[in-house]
């Protein structure tokens, strides 16, 4: 028994440790990495003062519907907040931050 038990380990370890059916050993990936998803983070973080469409203003959050921001002093208000904003400088990585701000533009009227 206890060397059925060892076979198994060492049969996972060897599966877990192998390349997989589409990659050579040593070989860079070759698929481009997933594009960050700009309208899922916004519904995750910035919905709940924001809304759905951008012009709830819940605790004085702006309107996104009639901004005239472009997209870089977006980018800086994610990522440094603005007034009663908290940043998310610390919680989202740069391309999410700019992700998000491309999506916003996408509530404009």
């Amino acid at each position: 028994m206890k060397n059925l038990i060892i076979l198994a380990f060492f049969a996972l370890f060897a599966f877990a440790c192998s390349s997989s059916e589409g990659e050579k050993a040593g070989s860079e990936p070759t698929a481009e990495a997933p594009k960050v998803d700009g309208e899922k983070i916004y519904k995750t973080y910035c919905v709940t003062c924001h809304g759905i469409y951008g012009d709830m203003g819940a605790s004085g959050a702006f309107n996104l519907k009639t901004s005239v921001l472009p997209v870089e002093e977006r980018i800086n208000v994610i990522t440094n907040g603005r007034k009663a904003m908290t940043p998310f400088k610390d919680l989202l990585t740069p391309e999410k931050i700019k992700a998000v701000a491309e999506y916003t533009l996408t509530l404009k009227q």
